[in-house]
C-alpha cells in the first residue's frame, strides 16, 4: 500500500511538472507590459495629462477677446419719471420714455440688437504666466505619469521575482514531502519485518504530516504571491506560469558601476517639475498686482413701436409687431480703458509668499527623495556582493547535505543509525534547497534595487 502510493505521488509530481511545461508561459517583459496597459493608476494619470493639456489650451484661448451678441424684442409700456433708482441685481427694467403727468397703458413693440467686444490686450504679462503655468501643470502629470509606470514596472517585476521564489519552494517542499514518504515506506517496511521498533514508524508518520503542512503552507504563499502580481498586472487571479531559466544564471550587468546621474531619475523629476508648477504659479500670482488694459466697443441698434412725436402726443404709437421690432436708430461706440484695484498687491503679496514657501517645501523633499536613492544605491551595492557570495554558496551546501542524506538513509537502511540523525539531515537538505532557491533569487532581486535606485529599469529589463 504505501508503496502504491509513493508511485501515484511520484506520478502527480511528474503530472504537474508536465502541464506546467506545456502550459503557456508568463514572461517578465510580458508582465510588465500588461501591467502598464491595465492598470488603473496609468490609466488615471493618462487621463489627467488628457485634462491638463485641455486646460493649457483653454488658458490659451483666454487671451482671446470676449465677443458677445445679443438680440431682443419686448412690448410693453414706456412711462417715465424722475428719481433716482439702481438696478439691483438686475431687478431693474430699462424702459425709457417721456416723463408724462399721469400713469397710461399705451404698450408697443420694441427690439434691442447689440454686439460687444472686450479685451485686454496687456496685463503686464498676467497671461503669458497664465500659460505658463497651465503647460507647467501638463509637464508636472507627464513626469507623474512617467514615474508611475517606472514604478510600476519595478513592483511587477518584484512581485514577478516573488512568485518566482515562491513557486520554486513550493518545489522544494514537494521534494521534502516525497522524500518523506519514501522514507517512511522504508520504515513501515522493516518494521513489518521486527528489524526495527514499531515506534520509528510513528516518528516517520509524524514527519510525513509535518512536510505536508509544510507543503500546504509554501502552496498559500505561492497563491498569495499570485494574486499580488494578477492585482499589478490589472488581470483576474489565476495560476502562472512563470520563465525560470534565467533565474539559474548571473546577471551580466550585475557589477556594472552607475553611470546615469540620478537627476534624470524618474522620481526626482516628478519632483522636480512640481517645483516648477510651484515657481510659476507664485510668478503668476505676482502678475495681479497690475492693472489690465482693455480695449472695448459697442455696436447697438433699437427699433420702436413709439414714434418720436409721443412725447407731446401719445396716440402716436402703434401695436405692429413689425414696425415695433424693425432697426429704426444705431449708435456705436469704441474706447480704452484701464482697471485696477490698487488694494490688490495687499493681499497678492501674501498669496506669492505662501506660494513661494510652497516651492521651498517642495525642495526639501526633492532633497529628501534625492537621499533616499543614494542610500538605496549604496544598499543595492552591499545587497549584490550579499547575494553573489550566497549563490557561490548554495551548490555547495545542498551537495553537501545531497551527501549526508544519503548516507544516512543508507545507515539506516543497515541498521547502523537510528531515525533522529536521518530526520535532522533531512531538515538539512530541504533547509539547503530553500536557501539555494533564495539565494538565486535574491541575486536579481538585488538587481532590481539596484535599477530602482539608479532609474534606469532597463539596465534590469535587458537581461531577458
Amino acid at each position: 500500500m504505501q508503496r502504491k502510493k509513493t508511485v501515484c505521488l511520484f506520478f502527480l509530481l511528474v503530472l504537474y511538472g508536465s502541464m506546467k511545461v506545456h502550459a503557456q508561459v508568463l514572461t517578465l517583459k510580458e508582465a510588465v507590459q500588461t501591467a502598464l496597459t491595465n492598470y488603473g493608476s496609468i490609466k488615471s494619470r493618462a487621463n489627467y495629462i488628457n485634462a491638463s493639456k485641455e486646460s493649457a489650451t483653454q488658458a490659451k484661448r483666454d487671451y482671446l477677446p470676449n465677443l458677445n451678441v445679443s438680440a431682443q424684442q419686448d412690448y410693453g409700456t414706456i412711462n417715465g419719471q424722475f428719481g433716482p433708482s439702481y438696478g439691483l441685481n438686475g431687478l431693474g427694467v430699462a424702459s425709457s420714455g417721456p416723463t408724462l403727468s399721469s400713469q397710461n397703458s399705451n404698450a408697443a413693440f420694441g427690439g434691442l440688437y447689440l454686439a460687444n467686444i472686450n479685451w485686454d490686450f496687456f496685463a503686464f504679462g498676467r497671461s503669458r504666466e497664465k500659460i505658463k503655468t497651465a503647460q507647467a501643470v501638463v509637464t508636472r502629470d507627464e513626469s507623474d505619469l512617467q514615474q508611475e509606470q517606472f514604478q510600476q514596472e519595478v513592483r511587477v517585476a518584484a512581485a514577478y521575482l516573488n512568485l518566482l521564489a515562491a513557486q520554486r519552494l513550493t518545489i522544494s517542499w514537494q521534494r521534502n514531502l516525497a522524500r518523506a514518504d519514501t522514507f517512511r515506506f522504508v520504515v513501515v517496511t522493516r518494521v513489518l519485518n521486527g528489524l526495527i521498533p514499531g515506534v520509528d514508524s510513528s516518528l516517520a508518520n509524524a514527519e510525513v504530516s509535518s512536510a505536508k503542512i509544510a507543503y500546504t503552507k509554501a502552496k498559500d504563499f505561492e497563491q498569495t504571491q499570485a494574486n499580488q502580481l494578477a492585482v499589478l498586472m490589472g488581470v483576474p487571479p489565476q495560476d502562472f506560469v512563470l520563465d525560470s531559466v534565467f533565474i539559474t544564471k548571473i546577471p551580466s550587468s550585475l557589477l556594472d558601476p552607475v553611470h546615469d546621474s540620478l537627476q534624470s531619475h524618474p522620481l526626482l523629476k516628478y519632483y522636480e517639475n512640481r517645483i516648477r508648477l510651484s515657481d510659476a504659479q507664485a510668478s503668476y500670482y505676482h502678475t495681479l498686482n497690475f492693472p489690465a488694459f482693455s480695449l472695448f466697443g459697442v455696436a447697438q441698434t433699437r427699433g420702436s413701436g413709439f414714434r418720436s412725436s409721443y412725447a407731446t402726443d401719445q396716440t402716436a404709437y402703434t401695436k405692429d409687431y413689425w414696425e415695433g421690432v424693425k432697426p429704426g436708430r444705431s449708435n456705436y461706440l469704441v474706447g480704452i480703458g484701464v482697471t485696477w484695484n490698487i488694494t490688490t498687491p495687499l493681499r497678492v503679496s501674501h498669496q506669492v509668499k505662501a506660494q513661494k514657501y510652497i516651492s521651498q517645501g517642495l525642495k526639501d523633499e526633492y532633497d529628501l527623495v534625492q537621499q533616499q536613492l543614494n542610500a538605496q544605491i549604496s544598499l543595492a551595492g552591499t545587497r549584490i556582493r550579499n547575494a553573489l557570495d550566497n549563490y557561490r554558496e548554495a551548490p555547495i551546501q545542498v551537495n553537501a547535505a545531497s551527501d549526508a542524506y544519503l548516507q544516512r538513509t543508507v545507515l539506516y537502511k543497515n541498521g547502523l543509525t537510528n531515525i533522529v540523525d536521518v530526520t535532522q539531515v533531512s531538515y538539512t537538505l530541504n533547509r539547503a534547497e530553500t536557501d539555494r532557491d533564495i539565494a538565486y533569487t535574491n541575486v536579481w532581486q538585488a538587481l532590481l534595487l539596484k535599477a530602482a535606485a539608479s532609474g534606469n529599469f532597463s539596465l534590469f529589463i535587458n537581461e531577458f
